[in-house]
């Protein structure tokens, strides 16, 4: 049977049987079905032998991981809408009526187990990889990257709790901000694991939690937050490589160093006196009391900018096996996480969750996380039938045309006909190819003016609203008019 809604599934819809099945899947994105089944294992989402997900429902695991998903690659789709396009599908094809209510599809997704959704996550990045090739390998060893962020949520006082707003904000001025910590795959750009935590959750903290799920023989780069010792100790001993931005905080002198060439040398750090606070004491006592670090500097020149400095701090310590300039050519490939992050947050609308509850907004995250590297998946599955840099091809037209393509087809009257639009949609994927740009400025600058309002900064309840009170903004900056 064929579901409606997301692709890459193929399930039963219990009750509903075979003939509903089929008259649904002219739902959004249901006949990519076909082409995109392998990306999940199909027992992922099979309705458990008792508990809340066995009984069967209209809104069943499958369709409401799907609902879901589908949700999220529609920007500012509200729960009503889905139960409407199910309302409309049910009455086209003469299954009867559907309550109008959206509570059922709200209590489905209650029910969606989040380790479900995880185990979602890890096995999308894993179908993205093995399409995309070892593009992203060095030496044949697999490269990760590790990068944080923050979302907002709702102000409800569930959220507030676990997820308290910045200290700098006023009560009730203010929404709760979740932190999570991605480790993505530079391979694909799919993002393998997730952890979330609040304000005061350090990164480095979040990324201790996630050494369990690097591998032997991984190496793992970020920026310059993770290249303290703690991470260049610890990780080395489970068979894990790091190479990240050093520290500023940490000041470099080549004459003390054993060098290896021109800036490029090898470094003794000493294990400080005071304990860290990412580890517990006895793993704290289990790291080594001085490591050898290999420190990297290398100038960065754009033409028409000044020329910045940037000093790399790694584990790789073999010059011969690990040129500097294959490192430096390395790192400078982490900018496309930083373009990922982007492609979740505003392209896919993430930078906001909807969710009212903490439980709910991890959930929400997640499969935020799970279309992402969907979309992913099938950005690979195009460089792997038409070979092209797989980092040009856009992201956003890719989602543009994953809903267009979608539509034509459900459509489609045959098999053959539902194959050329496949090929035909992937063969558009590798001809909408970003403009290579290389060493191009994306400053972190809005373009658009701020609106001349005050503000709210008392609860609702008691702000007072003045006439005219925008000549007195105080929180526009002093050559606000010379802006405009």
């Amino acid at each position: 049977m064929s579901t409606p809604y997301f692709p890459a599934f193929r399930s039963r819809l219990a009750a509903l049987g075979r003939r509903t099945a089929h008259c649904l899947r002219q739902a959004t994105l249901a006949q990519l079905q076909e082409h995109l089944r392998d990306f999940l294992p199909a027992p992922l989402l099979s309705p458990q032998g008792d508990g809340p997900n066995s009984r069967q429902r209209v809104f069943s695991l499958r369709l409401t991981f799907e609902c879901f998903l589908w949700q999220l690659l529609k920007p500012k789709t509200s729960c009503r809408e889905v139960v409407r396009q199910v309302q409309a599908l049910f009455r086209l094809h003469h299954q009867g009526p559907v309550d109008e209510g959206d509570s059922a599809y709200v209590q489905a997704r209650l029910r969606l187990p989040q380790e479900r959704l995880e185990k979602a996550l890890i096995a999308t990045a894993l179908a993205a990889d093995r399409r995309a090739g070892s593009g992203g390998q060095l030496q044949g060893r697999p490269v990760k990257v590790v990068d944080g962020s923050s979302t907002q949520l709702p102000d409800t006082p569930a959220n507030q709790q676990r997820f308290p707003q910045p200290s700098n904000q006023k009560p009730g001025c203010g929404f709760p901000l979740m932190k999570f910590v991605a480790l993505y795959s530079l391979t694909s750009g799919a993002i393998l694991h997730a952890l979330t935590g609040n304000s005061h959750h350090h990164d480095l903290r979040l990324l201790r939690r996630m050494w369990d799920q690097l591998q032997k023989g991984d190496i793992l780069m970020g920026d310059r937050l993770f290249g303290e010792f703690t991470t260049l100790a610890g990780l080395p001993l489970q068979g894990v490589d790091v190479l990240a931005r050093l520290h500023q905080a940490r000041k470099v002198d080549f004459r003390k160093a054993r060098r290896l060439g021109r800036n490029d040398g090898l470094f003794v750090w000493h294990k400080g006196l005071q304990q860290s606070q990412i580890l517990s004491p006895k793993e704290w006592d289990l790291l080594p009391a001085q490591i050898t670090v290999r420190i990297i500097r290398f100038t960065a020149t754009i033409r028409g900018f000044r020329s910045r400095r940037i000093t790399l701090v790694t584990t790789l310590l073999d010059p011969v096996l690990h040129p500097a300039r294959e490192l430096i050519a390395l790192y400078l490939r982490r900018w496309r996480i930083e373009l990922s992050l982007r492609d979740l947050k505003t392209t896919m609308g993430m930078e906001q969750l909807r969710c009212k509850t903490p439980d709910m907004a991890e959930k929400e995250l997640l499969a935020y996380l799970v279309a992402h590297n969907l979309v992913r998946c099938l950005i690979a599955e195009a460089v792997a039938r038409h070979p092209v840099d797989l980092e040009r091809v856009s992201f956003k037209g890719s989602v543009d045309a994953l809903r267009q393509y979608s539509n034509a087809i459900a459509q489609a009257r045959n098999p053959k006909m539902r194959r050329q639009l496949w090929e035909d949609l992937l063969l558009n994927l590798v001809r909408d190819l970003v403009r290579h740009r290389p060493n191009r400025m994306e400053p972190r600058a809005v373009k658009r003016r701020p609106k001349p309002y005050p503000l709210l900064n008392q609860p609702r309840r008691r702000f007072i609203e003045i006439s005219h009170r925008s000549r007195y903004w105080k929180g526009r900056p002093r050559n606000y008019r010379a802006l405009n």
